[in-house]
Parts: C-alpha cells; structure tokens; sequence
C-alpha cells in the first residue's frame, strides 16, 4: 500500500511542475504585454523633441499673422456663439508653442530656452489680447453670448482639461513622428485661444470682472499644460542641458527648481481650492433638490456663492412654516461640505425691503421666462385649437342660415334688389383653411355704381350681424 502511495506521488511531482511552469510563463507574458503597452520611453526621440519645440516656441513672421488671424475667427465664433467657428480658429491657431516650451526648459534647466519661452509667451498674449480688443471694439455685435460668458470663470473641469491635454500632447510630441491629430485636439480641448478674445471683450466693453475671470482661465490652462510638460519630461529622463562652469550649472538647477516649485505649489492649492468649490456647488443642488419640498410651496430659483457660504432659496406659493425650516437647517448640517454654509429661505409672502426687491426683480424674471420663453410653444398651440374651433362654429353657423326667411327680409329692407344668393366658399393659405360665408347680388341698373357700392357695404354690415359672423362676403352678379 506505502508502495503504491510512493508511487503516485512520484508521478504527481512533474504535473505540479509543469503547472508551476506554465503559470510562471503566464504571468511572464501579462507583465511583457502590460510593459509593452503603455511603455513610451523606448518609441521617445527625446533630442528630436527638444528641437520641434524650440522650432515652435518663436512669434514672428508667419507664425504672428497666423495668430492675428485665427483670433479675428476665433472672436468672430465667440461673438455669434457660433461653436463651430470657435474650433476652426483653435484648430489654426499657434498657443501652445511657448508654454509647452516653459514646461521643458525647467525640466531640462535651459534658461536660454525658458527665456525665449516667457517672452514670446508675453507677445502672444498681448497681440491676442489687443487684437480681440480692437474687433469687439469697431464690431456693432456687443451682446454677451453664451460662448462669451462659459470663459470668464474657470472651473475644476477647465483644470482637469488643461492637465490632461498638456499630459497628452508632451506624449505626442515626444513620440517619434509627431501624431498631429492628438495635438489638433489638445489645441480644442485646452481652449487657450477663447478665453484671450474675452480678454479683450472685457476691455472693449469695459467690464474688468470678465476681463480678469477670462485671463485667471487661460493663465490656468498655460500652467497645468507647462506642468504636464514638465512632470512628463523629468519621467522621460530627458537630457539636462550642461553648462562648462559648474557653478553657474548648479545656480541654473537651483532656478529651474525653484521655478518648478513656485508653479507647482499654488497649482495644487488651485485645483484643491477649485474641486472644493465645484463639490459644494454639486452638493448644494442636491440639497436643494432633495431637502427643500413643501407641499404647495415650489423653489423658482437658487443661488450659491462658494466665498461667502450662502445659499438662497426663492419659493413662491404656500407659505413655509418656521418649523419646516429649522429643519432643513439641520438636515443641511449633517450634508459633508455645507456644515459652515448660511441658508437664506425667501417666501413669496414676505414683501419687506431686500426680499421685495429681489423678488420683483430676479424671480420674476425667472417665472416670466418660465411663462412666456419656454412655455411659448404651447401658447401656439392652443391658439392654433382656438382658431380651429372657432371656423367649426363658423361652419356650424353657415349650414344654419333660413335662407327663405333671409331673403324675404332683405327684399323687405332693400327695393331695388333684383336677386340674392348664398353660398360657402373654402379657402386655404395652405397654412390653414377657412370657410367663408359668400352673398351674391344684383341691383337695379338704374342705380349707379357708387349707390350699388354703398348698398353693399350696407348689406355686409347688417348680415354679419344678423348671422353673428366675423367675416363676410358681398359680391356683385352681372
């Protein structure tokens, strides 16, 4: 039995190591094809790379009027809220050279470089910005459009567009053979250009608060894609320029560092700062969705201000009682993020000082486009039933007439009458059909033509009275 035991075992010993091969292989194969798939280091001409984006760095000659005339579109676009428009100026326009730029001469230390970069990342800016300026300026078109007003605040998705687009151009650039259609889309999704021609609509039109808002969202952009630029070059290893004195090779370390320090720091306080704000804004209507119900009261209207804490809330209908709203306060203390916020309620009801004011002013105009902008289909449409109904009642009324009794009484009205009939006629603009009621006559031919033409004008008055229509027509028979 011990025999036979020993045996087997004997046997089993190369399965178990022809199964421990094989799953040693396995793995072997998984690590080798995740490796391989998203490897860059070995596919990146880093020399290459560093060359084509010097090559793009400078504004002048062609590269200047390109610019020039990209942003004329791209304002163009913004002022017809045309976004179509929009993405052909991006999709000529020469933004990212200088800051992509930046973000490699920090991580290479070349200061010759980085002040090329800062330069002609000055030019580009200011002819932007003045050229925007001067077409918003002469153009008739000042009217602030949603393409306009999307690009004078950044937000927590501006941030994430700007890192991950910078991360995906760095990688395309470094690739070798540039992929050209992965930089087009970057130049889109970054959308430096827009926010520069508000800039300048800013100006142009004298509001500073857009002008300020548009340029926080571009220099946003510029730093997260130097950033990008920056972390993928140092993961890269790209080659640090040498310098024959050793010195002056250590101060250019200690500038560059310090350089990459002062963008990267108040970079990350910005983006925690930004995600702060977009989730109180996210949790604020879903308080204000979930937690302010009342039977017969509705919410018109809500504002949220990240700075101050406060929320108001508009309601109009049945008036809230106290009670209802302690409770909320509380319910709004338990909500992660809104523990500190400060809700303001304004009912319909309360018609004292501010909330008078405002009431009439901003949640009117609320309910007022409520009524009349998005409920204006509707309104057609029953007037559409209306008139339909109405040519009903008017068929209806037509089918109707005594005519034996008409005419006898219009012969009793009018001697001179020689013959007098009726009938309907249907007519259509092919937009709607109508039935019209029509009276032939034929008067004496000793009566004259303006005595014919009074006596009709008399008779159409009087028969759209004696038959309650709208309208009616009296023809003359030969």
């Amino acid at each position: 039995m011990s025999e036979n035991q020993d045996t087997n075992n004997v046997h089993a010993t190369p399965n178990d190591q022809e199964f421990e091969q094989v799953k040693l292989t396995t793995w072997e194969s998984l690590k080798k094809f995740f490796k391989e798939l998203f490897d860059i280091r070995s596919d990146s001409d880093r020399d290459a790379t560093i060359e084509a984006v010097k090559k793009d760095i400078p504004f002048k000659g062609h590269t200047a009027w390109i610019l020039i005339f990209s942003i004329f579109v791209a304002s163009i676009g913004l002022n017809v809220s045309s976004t179509a428009v929009v993405i052909g100026a991006m999709l000529i326009s020469p933004l990212m050279g200088p800051i992509v730029g930046i973000g490699l001469s920090v991580a290479i230390n070349d200061v010759e470089t980085l002040r090329r970069s800062l330069i002609n990342l000055g030019i580009m800016v200011f002819l932007s910005v003045i050229t925007a300026f001067l077409y918003f300026k002469l153009s008739p078109l000042t009217e602030e459009t949603p393409e306009l007003l999307a690009r004078t605040y950044p937000t927590i998705l501006d941030v994430l567009v700007a890192i991950f687009g910078g991360l995906g151009l760095i990688v395309a650039k470094t690739k070798s053979g540039t992929i050209a259609s992965v930089i087009f889309g970057v130049a889109i999704a970054t959308a430096l250009m827009p926010p520069l021609c508000t800039v300048g609509y800013g100006l142009a039109i004298g509001n500073f608060s857009y002008a300020g808002g548009a340029l926080y969202l571009f220099s946003i952009n510029a730093v997260f894609i130097a950033l990008s630029t920056f972390i993928v070059s140092k993961l890269l290893r790209f080659p640090l320029v040498r310098y024959a004195n050793s010195k002056r090779r250590k101060r250019i370390a200690q500038i560059a560092s310090l350089i990459a320090l002062i963008v990267m720091v108040p970079s990350v306080i910005l983006f925690v700062k930004l995600l702060d704000q977009q989730l109180f804004e996210n949790k604020t209507k879903e308080f204000v969705k979930d937690t302010i119900t009342y039977e017969g009261a509705e919410v018109v209207k809500f504002t949220q201000d990240y700075t101050t804490k406060d929320i108001e809330v508009y309601l109009i209908g049945r008036p809230v009682p106290q009670p209802t709203i302690n409770n909320w306060l509380s319910e709004m203390e338990k909500v992660e993020m809104l523990q500190d916020a400060n809700l303001r309620i304004y009912q319909g009801t309360d018609q004292s000082g501010e909330l008078a004011e405002k009431l009439s002013s901003d949640v009117k105009a609320g309910i007022l486009e409520d009524l009349y902008v998005k409920n204006e289909q509707m309104i057609k449409d029953k007037n559409s039933r209306i008139d339909f109904l109405e040519n009903e009642i008017a068929k209806l009324r037509v089918k109707d007439i005594p005519f034996d009794d008409l005419s006898k009484e219009v012969k009793a009205i009018y001697k001179e009458m020689e013959q007098f009939s009726f009938s309907s006629r249907i007519t259509t603009n092919f937009a709607k059909t109508d039935t019209l009621p029509v009276i032939y006559v034929s008067w004496e031919k000793s009566l004259s033509s303006k005595e014919r033409q009074q006596k009709n004008e008399a008779l159409r008055n009087w028969l759209k009275i004696k038959l309650k229509v709208d309208t009616l027509l009296v023809q003359q028979t030969p």
